[in-house]
């Protein structure tokens, strides 16, 4: 089915990408346009990742976080506001995404679990895991790739981050079969710019899968160093399993 052209207020809005080459002769507007999204997790990650497809263009977001704004949230998670403590995430991030973008349909839902991960991912065009613990991460893992979609998988702990696109051929579990060192945000501590870093990096990803621009890092783990501001792209081989993994 080819796509309605955009409209006068879309090419208003959109025209700083439109004149991407790269962008304009994929059709990637019209493309996201017509993408729905699951984001899972509106935390430190999913903030930056929920704002630029907002601002980009996405069709429709879905935003499952089951969790409150806590102060100790604020320092990083700066889609959030003090007034915001004690409200939703994801009614709060979708506020957000609202204000930044009318024009994106959203919906919230409730942390996924094991009872709702299938139906949350069933239909996506793309997932974004932008949790911050292992059993998330695996059940993400394990759904999406029973159900044939790809996702955006990053992590930020400490001074440091990964971001990958992971799918049916290579998933989390072939690059991180298990996990010995699970732990949060709460537990590691993170600098509030990391997160940023690294949340960004999976919202640029995330536009290239669905803009269908560029070479999203399908098979590679990208990674940067806070400290040194080093970064590195690292190719995946599913051969090489770990059989664990510190994040």
């Amino acid at each position: 089915m080819t796509p309605d052209p955009l409209t006068r207020e879309e090419l208003r809005r959109y025209s700083r990408p439109l004149l991407v080459p790269e962008w304009l002769e994929a059709g990637a507007q019209e493309r996201l346009r017509a993408a729905r999204v699951l984001v899972v997790g509106a935390g430190g990650l999913g903030g930056p990742v929920l704002l630029h497809l907002a601002g980009s263009g996405v069709g429709r977001l879905v935003i499952a976080d089951g969790d409150t704004v806590d102060l100790s949230n604020l320092h990083r998670q700066t889609h959030f506001s003090t007034a915001d403590v004690g409200r939703s995430k994801a009614e709060a991030a979708a506020e957000r995404v609202r204000a930044v973008n009318p024009w994106v349909e959203v919906e919230t839902a409730p942390a996924l679990g094991e009872a709702t991960a299938a139906a949350l991912v069933a239909n996506t065009d793309l997932v974004i895991d932008a949790t911050d613990n292992f059993g998330t991460r695996y059940l993400i893992a394990d759904t999406c790739t029973a159900q044939g979609r790809e996702w955006v998988w990053g992590a930020a702990s400490g001074t440091t981050g990964l971001v990958s696109v992971f799918g049916p051929a290579l998933g989390l579990r072939d690059v991180f079969a298990a996990a010995t060192d699970d732990h949060s945000c709460a537990e590691a501590g993170v600098l509030g710019p990391v997160a940023a870093v690294v949340g960004h990096m999976m919202a640029l990803e995330a536009l290239k899968v669905l803009g269908g621009v560029g070479k999203p890092l399908r098979g590679q783990l990208w990674t940067f160093d806070g400290l040194t501001a080093g970064v590195r792209t690292l190719k995946l081989r599913p051969e090489k399993k770990a059989t664990s993994a510190r994040l």
